[in-house]
């Protein structure tokens, strides 16, 4: 995605066909509730947000190498999907997100971790070092999606496991 785009200005239509690569979008009950989520807990910034929709970027992350790695998710609140199939298979109560490890790297998880708990969410693991090479913990979003910030081990830490 261009760093020329005005996300506040760009039309549905230019910022779809601007689009490359991978991308999430996740339905959520309160847009309002997981921008903030996004925002204490991994540092992302709401580059366009309404009651109904929001546009969140991560910025540029220091370790990610080149070229520098930019990730958006895009917010939609449930009535957004009116007329989409994908609201039908919600579950009524509960996780939305089961099964699913919305995975960010290069987020340092003890932060992450101390970020999640200050502000009062739900940490389903807590920081732990795991034998496929990377320091990890698992939140839980207000909307039950499950995010895994990580990092990789440094030697020192690869020995201890």
């Amino acid at each position: 995605m261009s760093e020329k785009i005005n996300y506040q200005e760009v039309s549905a239509e230019d910022f779809g066909r601007s689009l490359r690569g991978f991308g999430v979008n996740l339905l959520v009950k309160d847009t309002a509730q997981t921008i903030v989520f996004l925002e204490l807990v991994f540092g992302f910034q709401a580059v366009r947000q309404s009651a109904d929709y929001a546009i969140m970027r991560l910025p540029e992350l220091p370790n990610a190498g080149e070229p520098p790695a930019h990730f958006l998710v895009q917010l939609h609140a449930d009535h957004t999907y009116s007329s989409n199939p994908l609201p039908s298979l919600l579950p009524e109560s509960g996780a939305r997100g089961g099964g699913a490890e919305l995975r960010l790297y290069d987020i340092d998880p003890d932060i992450a971790e101390e970020q999640a708990k200050a502000n009062g969410y739900m940490v389903l693991q807590n920081t732990t070092d795991k034998p496929h090479g990377l320091r990890e913990c698992f939140i839980l979003d207000p909307d039950g999606y499950c995010w895994v910030p990580s990092r990789a081990l440094v030697e020192v830490e690869k020995s201890e496991l």
